[in-house]
């Protein structure tokens, strides 16, 4: 079988995922670059208007201090007028007139209250009238004392524009502080809002992301199982679904050669089985006298085929059971249990066999219940093994203490008898696979299978299997200890 080609139209549609996580960027970035754009066209709008506030506010104090010192010029040159009656004084006088006008239109363009404006107002209006009367008495020769009152009004009105300056400069800044308010609340408005809709957009791009990988995930998981049955289907961007494909190829190739190794071994066991069949019963007719009597040479002839099928016929079995083992092996599913529960279910069907050898299980139970993630049924087979070995090598009337503990935030199962123990030199051997130890009191051996399955079955849970020295005086026999992780509430 050969590699499925890509599928050119799938590319052209779907995005690719370095598009996709270019999108993701944009998605979680451009919010927040707007929202800092706008924090800086903001920033620089309250800027702009302070600097427009502090001018104004110089540009105010000064023209309001010239203007108040351009009226008491123009009264100290009216005053000379009409001492010294010289009428080329008026000269002088034009020119600080003209200066006032400007100072008073200067004055005018900032943001006078009405009541200011129209002090400023009445201000030119009475110097016009001041300077008519004055350049009319200078050329008749009068004096006019009611000049001297006009002018000390004019000045007044001056100080009170000059006052007014000051009142522009503390309305300015309340107005920059009421601004300078909004402008921040705006701007946490708007920031938390940008923060949400980057916030938004990346949890869209993870999902995005997550959920073809999440996809390809269990796929892998369940090839990994040994489930082949069902198809891979990816959907996301294009180099994930062509992932997908190959990993659809995969499957098809691994469920075919799945299905090939079990037709195989029915095949093997089939053929060989038939034979050895045919073989054991006819030593078993040669045994037994069916083709007439056998001499001593003979009959042991017979005795060791007897013997040689039964162990090949044996070896058969174990194959069998390996193979089973380790399609079992893969099929683990976890959930929340405790360990209490798969525990009681092997002592139980355990009991009939230890009481029909005098043997007893002490179980000692931890006060709190050991919560732990892991397979019921595939526990229960560890837990199975474990007894099975303590009731086959504990003495007659023995005891084969069961105990479950906390410790160091692991549940740990502890399975200890008091039979011969295991020696040094096979306690390496122990886990591995057609290890076989001692027949123990069992007349049968084992299949060199059960610790070893019984491990692999442990760790594929996430926990650990060894075997230990004995610490109980009780229990001088095996030692074998189960430590899975510890659920906490």
């Amino acid at each position: 079988m050969s590699a499925p080609p890509s599928s050119p139209r799938s590319r052209r549609l779907a995005p690719s995922f370095r598009s996709l996580l270019t999108v993701a960027f944009l998605l979680a970035a451009l919010p927040l670059v707007g929202a800092l754009v706008e924090s800086v066209i903001s920033l620089e709008r309250l800027s702009r208007e302070a600097r427009q506030a502090v001018t104004q506010a110089a540009a105010g104090a000064r023209a309001s201090r010239q203007l108040a010192d351009q009226a008491l010029t123009l009264e100290r040159i009216a005053r000379q007028v009409q001492i010294l009656d010289d009428a080329s004084l008026l000269a002088d006088y034009r020119t600080v007139r003209q200066r006032f006008k400007a100072t008073s239109s200067e004055l005018a363009l900032l943001p006078l209250s009405e009541a200011q404006l129209a002090t400023l107002n009445q201000a030119v209006e009475t110097e016009q009238t001041l300077f008519a009367r004055l350049s009319d008495a200078a050329e008749e020769g009068v004096k006019a004392a009611s000049l001297v009152e006009g002018y000390r009004r004019l000045s007044d009105s001056a100080t009170q524009l000059l006052a007014a300056s000051n009142e522009i400069n503390d309305r300015e800044v309340a107005r920059l502080g009421t601004l300078a308010t909004d402008t921040e609340r705006q701007l946490w408005w708007r920031l938390t809002a940008m923060i949400g809709l980057s916030l938004t957009g990346a949890a869209l791009a993870s999902w995005l992301v997550a959920r073809p990988l999440k996809a390809l995930g269990q796929a892998v998981r369940r090839l990994g199982e040994g489930d082949f049955t069902r198809p891979v289907a990816v959907s996301g961007p294009a180099d994930f679904e062509e992932l997908g494909r190959r990993l659809e190829w995969t499957r098809q190739r691994l469920e075919e050669l799945e299905s090939q190794k079990q037709r195989l071994l029915r095949h093997v066991s089939h053929e060989l089985k038939t034979p050895l069949t045919a073989l054991r019963e006819g030593a078993a007719l040669l045994k037994e006298g069916a083709l007439g009597p056998l001499n001593p040479a003979q009959g042991e002839v017979v005795g060791i085929l007897d013997d040689q099928s039964r162990q090949l016929q044996a070896l058969i079995e174990r194959f069998l059971d390996y193979q089973r083992a380790l399609q079992d092996l893969g099929r683990v599913e976890l959930a929340p249990l405790d360990l209490a529960d798969p525990v009681h279910t092997a002592v139980e069907s355990h009991r009939l066999a230890a009481q029909a050898r005098g043997v007893a299980f002490v179980l000692d139970e931890a006060a709190a219940p050991l919560r732990v993630r892991g397979d019921a049924d595939k526990l229960a087979t560890v837990v199975d093994n474990l007894l099975s070995n303590a009731v086959k090598y504990s003495p007659a009337g023995g005891r084969v203490l069961v105990r479950l503990t906390a410790r160091d935030g692991a549940a740990v199962l502890e399975v200890c008898d008091q039979g011969p123990g295991i020696a040094a030199e096979a306690r390496d051997q122990v886990f591995q696979w057609f290890y076989r130890g001692a027949p123990g009191h069992s007349a049968l051996a084992g299949s060199g299978l059960g610790l070893a399955i019984a491990r692999e079955l442990a760790e594929a849970q996430g926990g650990r299997l060894v075997l230990g020295e004995p610490r109980l005086p009780d229990y001088p026999g095996a030692a074998f200890s189960l430590t899975l992780p510890r659920l906490t509430e």
